[in-house]
Formats: C-alpha cells, sequence, structure tokens
C-alpha cells in the first residue's frame, strides 16, 4: 500500500493508493496543502481517483473540491453530507474500490451527522470520531453524544484490535494508535457506561474552533473562503510598494489615481494625499461616475492591503486594467512615517 501522512497544524490527512494499479484517494485533504498533495501524487507516480472527506469539517476549509476538479477526481462523502455538487455518496457497509484495495465504509454518527470511517488492509482512517486520547467532540453543528457513543462502542471499538488509527486531527504529534491502545488507554473510552458517556461529552468545556462559522458555510456549501478569495484577486493584480507610491508623490508629477476604498470615516481622519474616496461597497454602483476613464492608471489602497486587493480585482474585471493595488495598507503607510491628510473627502 502506497501510504503518505500529510501534517498542517493540528490537521491530518492522507494520501492512499495500490500499488498495483497506481490508482489513489486523498483522505481529509486541507486547502493550503493542494501544492504538496499534487507533488506527492507525482512522486509516487499515481493517479487520484478518490477525494474523500471523512466529515463536514468545521476547523479547517476542505480541499476536496479543489482537488478533484484539478485532478479529474471523484468527491466522496457520507450520503447525509450536506455539502452540495458531492460526486460519489456513500453508506455504512459500502466500499470505494480503489485497484486491488478496498476502503470499507462505517457510518459513525457523533462528531456530525455525516462522520464515517474507512477500513482499508490493517488500518482505519477513524475522521474527528476517534482520536488518539480522544474522541470528537459532539457541540458543533449536527453533532450528538448519544450517536457518539453508539458508533464508538456498537460500531468502531468493535473491529480488530490491531487495527491501526489514524485520524484527521492530533495535536500532540502522536502519528497513529491502535483500536486496542485506545480501548486500554483512551480516557474518554473508560466511560463504557452510555449514560455516563453522554454526561461527560455534554459538559466538555470546549473553545470554538478559529474558523468555525467560515469553515461551515465552506464546506457546507463549496463557496469560498476569504483566503481563497484574495488569492485569486492577487493572482490577477499587480501590486506597487510604498516606496514606489511614496517616491510618485513626491515628485509632484503622479500619472494615477489614489483610490482609497475604506469607509469615509477612516478616509477623514487621515488618508494618502490627493487621494480619492470610493469605498469598496458603493465600487460597482458609482464607478462609472467617479472614474470615466477606464485607461486612467489607478493604485487601490486600504487599511490591510486585503480590500484593496479584491478591490483591485474588481476593476480589472470591469475593464480598468491599468489598477494595481498597494503593496501593504494604510497601517504600514502611517507606521512608515509616510505622510498623510485628513479632512472630509469631497461631496
Amino acid at each position: 500500500m502506497i501510504f503518505e501522512r500529510i501534517v498542517t497544524g493540528g490537521c491530518l490527512s492522507y494520501l492512499v493508493g495500490c500499488e498495483k494499479s497506481c490508482a489513489a484517494a486523498l483522505i481529509d485533504p486541507e486547502v493550503s496543502q493542494v501544492d504538496r498533495y499534487l507533488a506527492l501524487a507525482t512522486q509516487h507516480g499515481v493517479r487520484v481517483h478518490f477525494v474523500i472527506d471523512t466529515h463536514t469539517h468545521a476547523d479547517h476549509f476542505s480541499a476536496a473540491r479543489q482537488l478533484a476538479d484539478r485532478l479529474e477526481a471523484r468527491t466522496v462523502m457520507h450520503r447525509n453530507s450536506p455539502a452540495p455538487g458531492v460526486d460519489m455518496r456513500v453508506d455504512d457497509g459500502e466500499m470505494v474500490v480503489l485497484g486491488s484495495l478496498r476502503l470499507s465504509v462505517l457510518h459513525t454518527p457523533g462528531h456530525t451527522a455525516d462522520s464515517m470511517c474507512l477500513v482499508v488492509g490493517d488500518r482505519v482512517f477513524t475522521g474527528d470520531t476517534l482520536l488518539i486520547g480522544g474522541t470528537g467532540r459532539t457541540d458543533l453543528p449536527s453533532g450528538d453524544a448519544a450517536a457518539l457513543y453508539d458508533s464508538l462502542f456498537g460500531k468502531l471499538l468493535k473491529l480488530d484490535p490491531a487495527l491501526m488509527v489514524f485520524p484527521a486531527h492530533d495535536y500532540k504529534g502522536r502519528e497513529h494508535s491502535t483500536i486496542g491502545d485506545e480501548i486500554a488507554n483512551n480516557p474518554r473510552l473508560q466511560r463504557r457506561d452510555r449514560a455516563d458517556f453522554i454526561a461527560m461529552m455534554k459538559s466538555l468545556d470546549l473553545s470554538m474552533p478559529t474558523h468555525l462559522t467560515e469553515a461551515l458555510r465552506t464546506n457546507m456549501s463549496g463557496g469560498k473562503t476569504v483566503a481563497q478569495m484574495l488569492a485569486e484577486a492577487a493572482a490577477v493584480v499587480p501590486f506597487m510598494s510604498m516606496a514606489e507610491l511614496r517616491a510618485r508623490i513626491d515628485a509632484g508629477t503622479p500619472d494615477f489615481i489614489v483610490l482609497d476604498v475604506r469607509e469615509r470615516d477612516a478616509y477623514e481622519a487621515g488618508h494618502i494625499p490627493g487621494a480619492k474616496l470610493l469605498p469598496r461597497g458603493q465600487l460597482e454602483l458609482r464607478v462609472n461616475a467617479e472614474l470615466p476613464d477606464p485607461t486612467r492608471r489607478i493604485v487601490t489602497c486600504c487599511e490591510f492591503g486585503r480590500i484593496s486587493t479584491l478591490a483591485a480585482a474588481t476593476l480589472r474585471s470591469m475593464g480598468f486594467r491599468r489598477v494595481v493595488a498597494l503593496d501593504g495598507g494604510m497601517k504600514a503607510w502611517r507606521e512608515a512615517g509616510h505622510p498623510t491628510e485628513g479632512g472630509p473627502a469631497p461631496q
């Protein structure tokens, strides 16, 4: 079996492949590692046929759809997944065929309603159902402590004790465990009484994942993350350095418009000398009146350099081909000691 474990902070994903057929699958891929997954597939000489999410993740952004599109692979999730456009929805007792390998599906709801584990060969990929020394939490959307108890004690822990456990998360650098080790040593699994286990899970005081709302939104809907939108914008927008902009302003012959896309109060508190105000939220509606010459050179700026990048990409898509974004924002401009001016914006 071809096998690679990819670590992204506490998030774990896996490349699994059949040596004979060179067919492979990616399990629980994370969006920041797309290039690495592609490189690993090339390194091993495999064709990725399936990109599998063991559940709807709330603490990282799935790369399943992005990888499936680039690799011409099929996305796989449990049939209860709310994510749109899943190519293959599977259920308990079914298998995903990967050359000579068989990935057997266990529906293990509890952490989420669509949680599943995958058994292949001598190992089981447990997603967030069973962690090393812990279990998945049940206080997030569609979590259910009673269902998790049934999934663990009625199904997952009845597997061969020698099976190696590879979870979707671990924050202590551990590579794997076994079913037997977890039965013997996992503190949460010592609560073998159903009521005690449910009470324990409901009493856990856990902090919320950093990107909970955004992760659920994008993983459930197939929408884009803010980071994706910024990366896509930066890929089509040139930038101008603060030093270059300062030099052109000091020369007194600017051949461009500095377009401040912040809100009016931020602009009036201090802006780049000569900058024109056009808030990002009004850009599309006012652009024709405020920027009548689409051939004019424009430098967009904002407080931190992110909104101005999105604004520049929007303007370029509307035909303003000479738009660039300031590399950095007004915060960095002020900290560098560059000049600003205040006062009301022209009406």
